[in-house]
């Protein structure tokens, strides 16, 4: 768990993950803008394409007026889902993940239900 983007960068410097719960909302560097240094980090140059090896990212975010989905895809996030998280929700931002995601990740097949600090 990292406490903000600056971290969540680190975190995925030292181990590759599948899949990132992205708080929009975070001190020192929030989760659009660590978000964009992730993909920008994992994108060829010349295409813009992002390499297989990048994380699937979902927006957590306690916005949700209108255009807030708009600026976290825009920003490389894949998908959003917003505070407080709906388990059902947050199943079907994961269940669109690629299928070598779905394969290779241990994240339950129904999240818990139990809230943690930012649920």
């Amino acid at each position: 768990m990292a406490g903000n983007g600056l971290e969540a960068i680190a975190a995925l410097e030292r181990a590759p993950y599948d899949v990132i719960l992205m708080d929009v909302q975070m001190p020192e560097l929030d989760g659009l803008e660590a978000t964009r240094r992730i993909r920008a980090a994992r994108s060829d140059a010349a295409t813009g394409s992002v390499d297989a090896t990048s994380p699937w990212i979902v927006a957590m975010t306690a916005n949700a007026l209108a255009g807030d989905r708009e600026l976290c895809l825009a920003a490389g996030m894949n998908d959003y889902v917003s505070k407080p998280i709906r388990p059902a929700a947050l199943a079907a931002a994961l269940a669109v993940a690629p299928s070598s995601l779905a394969a290779s990740s241990s994240v339950p097949s129904s999240p818990p239900t139990s809230g943690g600090p930012d649920a």
